[in-house]
């Protein structure tokens, strides 16, 4: 087959053919929300939808948002990939993040809460309150919240004080003179966090079954003349300010990483505003002081219509026990050979285990562990630590393993993004307990998700590993998609072994049997393996890539498989969050669809697969197609060498790709649409369908 002369012709660095990340981030939670839309999910989740919507716009503003604005000022003539100046993202930004927002205030008070009325689930507004009613809040009040509100008057003695990130705050006019003869006409009364935001009236202030709720910042609003005595409250409203969260952390200037880290912690919340949110009834020229106060500009300024922090109404989720208006409960399985065998190092070596979470039970994991740290015969533990909790079973497992005596060693990665404190923590508990504890590598977050035991078995030492596309944490094992592989396979338990040698010792890369790893050989082998795929299909063999990852960002390898779908390789991406890939471009990428699944489950799992003309190839890996997961980050790919494991996985995408429930299509244009779903065609729900098999 004569190689395709489009390939030569068109400069595959066009700004045109890539799609700005920030904007394909909105994408992902336009797609969140509309399963706040969706009459096919259960009423509360649809309103847990709502809110992570929200939640992911404040790390977006927060992270995304934060370092456009800082790249605006230090290298404002900086292009990005699809052609764009860090202003010009900004202004296109703030276009799309508003009509989302306005878009969640729509489904809150358009949709969700006329529904969940329908089902007694009712949120009071003050108009609305009965005589009884109002009396139960005034005395909640008088004893739950005036004791601990501090409202700040502003003059000359009491500055703006400084607003804490995200937090909710009220913005109050006043007449009149306090007892000072004090009248600066304004204050500020900042809500603590450990407040909740919504409030549950009690039965007996209820109809009969209903779940009624009262806004913390209406019970705020009614009562704040309380706060001023002797003056006229004219108008209480409602703000919030969202700062830069990101923090730097000079590599090339600390002795102390944990320092570093914790002294970086300490200004999160003070960090540079990027965002204001206002009460929309809020006058004029109260919202233009709020602006001048953060130095915002009006592009940066979201008008709202309800509470500023729409993701604290995930309260009620808990606050509510109607189990029809949630997901049906399930239990995750235990492979029955591993539900037979209770020696798990026994099952490891009659065969590798694949587990696909959260379909299939975390325990095995946490099993892992308690027994090695039981097990006389395992003399060491390894371990990475990415997100995980300080009260997790994990951590007690290697914590008594250390207290064993076992030679434990755990890799900790201080910087992952909102955990740090929990990290660290989590680090000073484990020392503690004698284990030996490294921070990875300065200059380099550690992502790789590997465990490693040590056992000796008759004369020999052998090494049985976990490696894992997720974080070895137990809660979100529960709601985020992964796989996980045990295996004693002797080429791969060395490989792992060298890659912990290499995150706790000084030493040059060395050469790795069958893993792939960043920054040093994953990059480079996944642009090989592409490569071999153009070549096959040149060579008129079969070629064909199927890839799931969260995020596809980084240019080597979009132009790389630009270049496949140039050759004739057929290209299967399903990619949950980010994509900056165009596809379905005429002579560049009518080869390459894009899936997005949005489900009851977070997808998260990166598998990479290649056919190889019949030779198939399946890997698991912790990391996407990203800059950062290629070249500043420790990463590891891993092979499925069982061709029963292999094929498992590629039955898993199959699903996927004939998905036509939750399904998105990107489109060319950085949209995305639904899957068509004809009305006389089957519904496939993937992650339903895996949730029925995996209980069978």
């Amino acid at each position: 087959m004569e190689p395709n002369t489009s390939e030569k012709i068109i400069d595959l660095k066009k700004p045109e053919l890539y799609i700005n990340r920030d904007l394909s981030l909105l994408e992902f939670n336009k797609r969140v929300l509309a399963q706040a839309k969706n009459d096919n999910v259960p009423l509360l989740e649809r309103l847990n939808y709502l809110c992570i919507s929200c939640s992911n716009l404040d790390e977006f503003f927060e992270v995304r948002v934060a370092s456009v604005i800082e790249m605006a000022t230090i290298d404002p003539n900086t292009i990005s990939s699809d052609g764009t100046t860090p202003d010009e993202q900004l202004a296109l930004i703030a276009v799309h993040a508003h009509q989302l927002v306005d878009d969640q205030y729509k489904v809150l008070n358009d949709i969700l809460i006329p529904k969940l009325a329908k089902e007694n689930i009712r949120f009071i507004r003050r108009k609305d309150w009965t005589e009884s009613q109002h009396k139960w809040l005034e005395n909640y009040f008088n004893e739950e919240l005036l004791p601990i509100l501090t409202p700040v008057g502003l003059d000359s003695a009491h500055p703006f004080p400084r607003i804490l990130n995200k937090s909710l705050n009220f913005i109050i006019s006043l007449t009149g003179k306090d007892a000072f003869g004090r009248n600066s006409g304004r204050a500020i009364l900042q809500a603590p966090r450990s407040l909740p935001r919504v409030i549950k009236l009690p039965a007996h202030e209820t109809h009969g079954g209903h779940h009624d709720f009262v806004f913390l910042s209406s019970i705020i609003h009614a009562f704040v003349t309380d706060l001023f005595h002797g003056m006229t409250v004219k108008g209480c409203y409602q703000f919030r300010v969202t700062r830069n969260s990101d923090f730097f952390v000079d590599d090339d200037a600390i002795d102390d990483l944990l320092l570093a880290v914790q002294g970086e912690l300490a200004m999160r919340n003070y960090g540079n505003e990027v965002r204001l949110e206002v009460d929309a009834k809020c006058p004029e020229d109260t919202v233009n002081f709020l602006l001048a106060r953060f130095n915002l500009t009006r592009d940066r300024l979201f008008l709202v219509n309800g509470p500023v922090n729409l993701n604290r109404i995930q309260e009620i989720n808990e606050l509510v026990d109607r189990s029809d208006l949630k997901f049906a409960p399930f239990k995750p399985t235990v492979p029955s050979h591993l539900a037979r065998d209770k020696d798990i190092f026994a099952a490891i070596r009659r065969s590798d285990i694949l587990l696909h979470h959260p379909f299939e039970s975390f325990a095995p994991v946490v099993d892992f562990l308690r027994q090695a740290a039981d097990a006389p015969e395992v003399l060491a533990i390894k371990q990475t630590l990415y997100r995980t909790g300080a009260d997790s079973p994990i951590v007690s497992a290697l914590i008594k393993a250390a207290r064993a005596g076992k030679v434990v060693t755990v890799v900790i990665e201080l910087r992952a993004r909102f955990d740090e404190k929990a990290n660290i923590d989590l680090a000073a508990k484990l020392q503690e307990a004698a284990v030996h504890v490294v921070y990875g590598v300065v200059g380099y977050k550690t992502h790789a998700k590997m465990c490693l035991v040590l056992r000796r078995e008759g004369k020999e030492l052998c090494n049985y590993v976990h490696l894992g596309t997720g974080n070895y944490h137990p809660k979100t094992a529960r709601i985020y998609t992964d796989y996980g592989l045990f295996s004693c396979d002797k080429e791969l338990g060395e490989d792992v072994r060298r890659v912990f040698a290499q995150l706790t010792s000084l030493g040059k890369v060395t050469k790795l049997n069958k893993l792939l790893q960043s920054p040093f050989s994953l990059h480079k082998g996944l642009m090989e393996k592409i490569e071999r795929e153009i070549n096959h299909a040149k060579n008129g063999r079969h070629a064909k890539i199927i890839i799931q990852v969260n995020a596809v960002v980084e240019e080597q390898l979009i132009k790389a498989l630009y270049r496949a779908s140039q050759a004739g390789v057929e290209i299967k991406l399903m990619v949950r969050g980010v994509c900056c890939l165009r596809p379905g471009i005429p002579g560049v990428s009518e080869n390459i669809e894009v899936r997005a699944v949005i489900g009851r489950f977070l997808e998260h799992a990166r598998i990479y697969c290649f056919s190889n003309d019949g030779e198939q190839e399946v890997y698991a890996s912790s990391a996407d197609f990203m800059n950062r997961n290629m070249f500043k980050r420790v990463e590891i790919c891993f092979p499925i060498e069982s061709k029963k494991l292999s094929a498992r996985i590629l039955h898993d995408l199959d699903l996927y790709l004939k998905d036509n429930s939750q399904v998105w299509l990107l489109q060319s244009d950085g949209s995305y649409q639904r899957a068509p779903h004809a009305e006389h065609e089957e519904t496939i729900q993937a992650q339903a369908l895996l949730l029925n098999e995996i209980q069978v």
